[in-house]
């Protein structure tokens, strides 16, 4: 059993407002430190951001203004905590407490996620579907029901009829839809607005492709500060997360679909 939203339901337009303040830090600095929440809906957006990097109100507007259109900003931007910010002086260390565990992908959960980005191909709009072993549940926003229906004549399809969704109809938060993102490795620690030196997002990624890699769960905990986790050097796993994060595209892009 899971489920899927696509890049447009409002809880992952909020991680990708998120992850293109991420991008931005690391545009202006190779090793930001950076921690942004994102709450959008009905015509406004709040977002708090603690970072080592200066973020103008003007940057911010420009990427709400790409992803979500015109709306109201209430923006907070802080520095990053001194002893927060002192953790990382010397080398890069964990930035976090966490434990984080990664689960080989499903067949079923595979399908699904092939399934999504078809239909979002055809309909970008808001959208969420559930795959229960036979079972197919497509609510997809901006379709007409009985095209889609026609499509996937097995599925139950807006059982409500046709709908119209998005942040004027929804609100989002960042990390709210992390079962979308990362299946049965869901943990404690949300992937989307923060830099490579936080857990949550460096050790859930290395944990992800671990366990793909040797189709086996791996589990993993770490205090703030510590240099290796589970034997392995902190910033190796920092290395493999940053190698594919850039591999597909960035921050913002990593918060379309989250893993897989």
């Amino acid at each position: 059993m899971i489920e899927k939203v696509n890049p447009s339901h409002p809880d992952k337009v909020a991680d990708r407002i998120a992850g293109a303040i991420v991008d931005l830090a690391y545009q202006k600095n190779d090793n930001p430190k950076i921690a942004v929440e994102v709450l959008l809906g009905h015509g406004t957006c709040n977002i708090i951001i603690e970072t080592s990097e200066k973020i103008t109100k003007q940057e911010v507007t420009k990427i709400l203004n790409r992803l979500v259109g015109k709306v109201s900003l209430n923006l907070i931007v802080e520095k990053q905590d001194e002893k927060l910010a002192n953790n990382q002086k010397d080398k890069i260390r964990c930035g976090d407490n966490g434990i984080f565990k990664g689960v080989p992908l499903s067949r079923e959960e595979k399908k699904l996620s092939k399934i999504a980005r078809e239909i979002y191909l055809k309909y970008p709009y808001d959208g969420k579907y559930i795959l229960d072993k036979d079972k197919l549940v497509i609510c997809q926003s901006h379709a007409n029901t009985e095209e889609l229906q026609k499509e996937y004549p097995s599925a139950i399809v807006n059982p409500l009829g046709n709908w119209i969704g998005g942040p004027n109809t929804d609100s989002g938060a960042t990390n709210r839809k992390l079962g979308s993102d990362m299946a049965k490795s869901v943990t404690g620690g949300g992937l989307h607005g923060k830099d490579l030196s936080k857990a949550d997002v460096a050790v859930n990624i290395y944990a992800f492709l671990k366990a793909q890699e040797t189709k086996k769960t791996v589990q993993y905990s770490c205090a703030i500060g510590d240099e290796t986790i589970a034997g392995i050097p902190y910033y190796k796993i920092v290395e493999t997360a940053k190698d594919y994060i850039e591999k597909i595209g960035g921050f913002e892009k990593l918060a379309e679909w989250g893993l897989f």
